[in-house]
């Protein structure tokens, strides 16, 4: 989206409320670090965690529905106030429909960015899907977006800049950032 976007693309962005990720493959590489003793580490990208916190201030709910239970990721997402945060999910439309009834959201309001085909159920109901760069074409196919970034390299910080640029308030966001730093 960030630089062609169609008149479509660009109105279901404006619309956009709630932005909810995949973890493993979106707001990651995908890879999963399996210590000696059994414990697991991810690598998140800052750049997508800055874009997280740009989000939250202007006023987007910001959360995750992962099919993996992980520590990391439920640390990660507490340094970045993310909420809600599901993990452990078998069924990610159940998880999107019990998310909806609970908040009161209108799926028209909400952008999911997924990567696999276990992603493809909510992509195909929310206002705007979007995917990572090294999504499997079947993702690739089903996204309004395609993030320029692979996962875990950026491409959830593309997508928030994308639908903040068009609602016209990155610009004001940024600056007010700027007025902030010593």
């Amino acid at each position: 989206m960030s630089t062609q976007a169609s008149p479509d693309v660009t109105a279901r962005a404006r619309n956009i409320r709630v932005l909810l990720f995949d973890v493993d493959g979106v707001l990651t590489d995908g890879g999963v670090y399996v210590h000696a003793d059994g414990s697991e580490s991810k690598r998140f990208d800052i750049k997508d965690g800055a874009g997280i916190v740009i989000a939250r201030r202007a006023g987007l709910v910001v959360g995750v529905i992962s099919a993996r239970h992980s520590a990391s990721t439920l640390h990660r997402a507490r340094q970045l106030g993310l909420d809600p945060v599901r993990q452990g999910v078998a069924d990610k439309a159940a998880a999107l429909d019990d998310l909806v009834a609970a908040h009161g959201w209108s799926v028209d309001s909400i952008a999911y960015m997924g990567d696999d085909v276990v992603d493809l159920p909510v992509m195909r109901r929310v206002g705007l899907a979007a995917c990572p760069a090294d999504a499997v074409p079947e993702v690739r196919a089903a996204a309004h977006v395609v993030s320029p970034c692979p996962g875990g390299r950026g491409a959830a910080r593309s997508l928030i800049e994308d639908i903040l640029r068009a609602q016209g308030r990155w610009d004001a966001l940024i600056d007010a950032d700027a007025d902030r730093r010593p």
